[in-house]
């Protein structure tokens, strides 16, 4: 065999191997989020249509937690510091976001629990986490997350002893969607 056919043929190796980690890469995102919803693994939690249908005697306590990200500029934070449930009951907890600039600015909150464990076995109902949320200047809005803890926690033998919760949302600012965008005021430019 040649250096030429042996070079192209190691080239054409190294470009198979380069569209593979490409497309593993590429499926890597929405494999982890399907991972992630399925096991509750690093914190990520369920959703179900409608509230448990059994309600255990043992609570559980759930903290509430608020941040915003770089560049985010909302204040944003937990209406209640701590609510105690009893597992499978509902449970109706709010958040405040404020937008204090003379801009409209929309956001997305990304949101876990930890313990990670407890993840698989928070249901949230209802949460305003399922869609962008827009602030006009000056708006401040009070945004509900209803949720409930499965009661099947209490027969995993490691997330039994799970006794406190903390459901944490972060916001992020996104790009406004094109209406409310075309509406925005444009922005002023400093008189000289």
């Amino acid at each position: 065999m040649s250096a030429a056919a042996a070079n192209t043929r190691m080239m054409r190796r190294l470009l198979a191997v380069v569209v593979v980690m490409g497309a593993l890469a590429w499926a890597a995102v929405p494999f982890y989020s399907w991972f992630c919803r399925t096991t509750g693994y690093g914190g990520t939690t369920n959703t179900a249509e409608a509230a448990s249908d059994v309600i255990l005697d043992r609570t559980v306590e759930v903290r509430f937690d608020a941040n915003v990200g770089k560049g985010m500029d909302w204040v944003f934070r937990p209406m209640q510091n701590t609510m105690t449930l009893r597992i499978g009951e509902t449970g109706l907890a709010y958040y405040e976001a404020y937008n204090p600039t003379d801009r409209v600015i929309a956001g997305t909150a990304a949101y876990n629990v930890a313990p990670d464990l407890a993840g698989y076995y928070f249901d949230k109902i209802q949460c305003f986490c399922f869609t962008e949320q827009v602030l006009q200047p000056g708006e401040r809005v009070e945004m509900p997350v209803s949720f409930f803890v499965d009661p099947e926690i209490v027969d995993d033998p490691d997330a039994s002893r799970i006794h406190s919760i903390t459901l944490s949302y972060t916001f992020y600012e996104t790009d406004l969607p094109s209406q409310q965008a075309a509406a925005a005021p444009a922005a002023k430019l400093p008189v000289n």
